[in-house]
């Protein structure tokens, strides 16, 4: 299993409870097919570099996970096909990535 992270930017009209419900249904989704979610980050209200579908700003949110190459195309398709994912980008980690983001999160959790 490859490690991979996704961020994705949420419509800013959300509420709080609509944003946890929406991450969860990713995850689970990832969960379903296989995977194993190894951290979910919320970076909160962020100003957009430029509008996306007339909208300046968003939530950010990132999530970390291990997961089979096949799972990966169908996770993408469902973030297409919710209308609350303004964006999204997912990254395969090599192991120098990895070691990364084991540093970074250990590092959020001591702060």
């Amino acid at each position: 299993m490859n490690q991979y992270e996704t961020v994705f930017i949420l419509n800013p009209v959300l509420s709080d409870e609509q944003i946890r419900e929406t991450v969860d249904k990713f995850t689970g989704y990832l969960e379903s097919k296989g995977s194993e979610i190894i951290n979910k980050e919320n970076w909160g209200l962020k100003k957009l570099a430029y509008p996306i579908q007339k909208k300046k700003s968003g939530f950010y949110q990132m999530v970390e996970f291990k997961a089979p190459g096949d799972a990966l195309t169908d996770y993408e398709v469902e973030l297409k096909r919710d209308e609350r994912v303004m964006r999204f980008l997912t990254v395969k980690n090599d192991k120098y990535a990895a070691e990364w983001a084991e540093k970074r999160r250990k590092k959020v959790a001591n702060a």
